[in-house]
């Protein structure tokens, strides 16, 4: 099953995932801002219903990854499972650190900026190695994939739903910063994609 992977894509995954990983723990664990996908999911199911996002997080990230699989093939597995070994990882490195800006959770709009820019960068550079980093990043590649539409779509298409459902108990001032943030991260991520693959075809 591994030889369907290439080292730079294996360098990819991890250098993505350690990028996504710096971003979450320096910018958005301190921010307050919200997230749409699996994550802005299980605090909505948290919120309502006092369900654990180590369960349900748990189960909604397999079934993604589940449906990757069975969408995209064997190396989308073994990307992932580097992707998202990785982030753990590097998001345990991260934590044994102060954070750099914990001014941060007073600028909601720079924290929404910033931490789009390091979720677009980290996540788009695991999609370019063909893997997903988390159960949001596998649904979207797969959405992609079923319905033949750019990904920054499929990002946006999950992340409008879960945010909008999210307005039930979040204050809608709040939610313009995950908005901003989770449309300019998702965009980030298809510009990284295109890059790759126009790079793949020279």
């Amino acid at each position: 099953m591994f030889r369907h992977i290439t080292l730079r894509q294996v360098l990819t995954a991890l250098t993505g995932s350690a990028i996504l990983a710096f971003g979450l723990y320096h910018v958005h664990s301190f921010a307050g801002v919200t997230e749409g996908g699996v994550l802005g999911m299980t605090l909505l199911l948290r919120h309502w219903f006092g369900l654990s996002p180590s369960i349900s997080g748990l189960i909604m990230d397999l079934s993604c990854y589940a449906l990757g699989w069975k969408l995209l093939g064997s190396r989308f597995l073994v990307s992932s499972l580097l992707a998202s070994g990785g982030f753990s990882l590097f998001y345990r490195l991260f934590e044994r650190f102060d954070p750099l800006w914990p001014e941060l959770a007073q600028m909601p709009l720079a924290a929404a900026v910033l931490g789009a820019i390091f979720v677009g960068l980290g996540a788009g550079l695991c999609v370019r190695a063909g893997g997903a980093a988390g159960g949001d990043d596998a649904l979207a590649m797969s959405i992609s994939h079923l319905a033949r539409i750019p990904i920054q779509r499929a990002y946006l298409l999950t992340d409008i739903v879960v945010l909008a459902l999210s307005l039930s108990y979040i204050p809608p001032r709040r939610m313009i910063y995950s908005l901003l943030t989770v449309l300019l991260s998702g965009q980030l991520i298809g510009l990284v994609q295109r890059f790759g693959r126009t790079k793949c075809a020279e």
